[in-house]
């Protein structure tokens, strides 16, 4: 399954809150496409991927807006 979050006009901490409850969904098959805008997000979310290690890349879509791509990494 893929999930997908848009939370370009979410503020932190609403998107780490949101994007923990849909990585415990996940499964090994699973994807997760999370787009962020917010400074404190950019900053908080890949340090908190890297600390739980999943596994992601990101992209920049604007030069505002970055795209994340998640998968488990298990």
């Amino acid at each position: 399954m893929i999930y997908e979050y848009d939370a370009t006009g979410d503020k932190c901490p609403l998107p780490l809150v949101k994007m923990r409850l849909i990585l415990k969904k996940m499964t090994t098959l699973d994807s997760f496409v999370l787009r962020i805008a917010d400074k404190g997000s950019k900053s908080d979310i890949p340090k908190y991927l890297q600390d739980k290690g999943f596994q992601y890349s990101i992209a920049n879509i604007t030069a505002q807006v970055q795209e994340l791509v998640i998968t488990t990494g298990k």
